[in-house]
């Protein structure tokens, strides 16, 4: 999942979000920072990642679009489960994802000086960009996956994902219909 998921999974407790949110720029002993509902947060990103990886819908998602991106298949799949959660939120919350995501910039903001290198150069632009929300918009995942290809250390041709995307729309929104709301329930009973 990308971050907008692992925000929605830390059910507004602020520690465990800012944890979720900073777990990929957390390498080693870094970690040993860290503390209380921060790590908790943390552990909880690893274990949805696990959960995510090991699941048949997300491998069935993989599988549709593998041919074409190979081993970053995972990297693209992650933003097209945030596209669908983002462009179909009401299904998962009460609150509007303008107000969702405005609640949590601010906390992210909050816990800013706890945050790796990494996650305080992102945040800015992501708060800035409104990221989060943005992800409802197919072509803002595009412009997201072109981003993400510019760091990619080998030719991974991320930067054609929504042309998969719109391909294959039906099967994996469908995908993440069915496994999303087994993540919400492995997530609330890990936490």
């Amino acid at each position: 999942m990308n971050y907008l998921a692992h925000l929605y999974l830390s059910f507004g407790e602020e520690e465990i979000m800012v944890g979720n949110f900073i777990a990929d720029a957390i390498k080693g002993r870094q970690i040993e920072k860290y503390t209380g509902d921060i790590l908790k947060g943390i552990r909880l990103h690893r274990q949805i990642d696990s959960y995510t990886d090991s699941h048949p819908m997300v491998a069935q998602s993989k599988a549709r679009i593998r041919s074409q991106y190979r081993k970053y298949s995972g990297v693209v799949v992650d933003m097209y489960y945030d596209h669908f959660l983002a462009a179909n939120w009401a299904s998962y919350s009460d609150v509007s994802l303008q107000q969702f995501t405005k609640s949590a910039y601010r906390t992210l903001f909050k816990y800013y000086l706890k945050m790796p290198a990494k996650m305080k150069r992102i945040l800015p632009a992501m708060a800035i960009g409104n990221w989060l929300a943005s992800y409802a918009d197919v072509d803002n995942i595009g412009l997201a996956l072109r981003g993400m290809s510019t760091r990619t250390r080998f030719d991974s041709g991320i930067e054609h994902g929504k042309t998969e995307l719109l391909l294959h729309y039906p099967e994996l929104k469908k995908d993440f219909e069915s496994f999303f709301p087994e993540l919400i329930r492995y997530s609330q009973s890990a936490i």
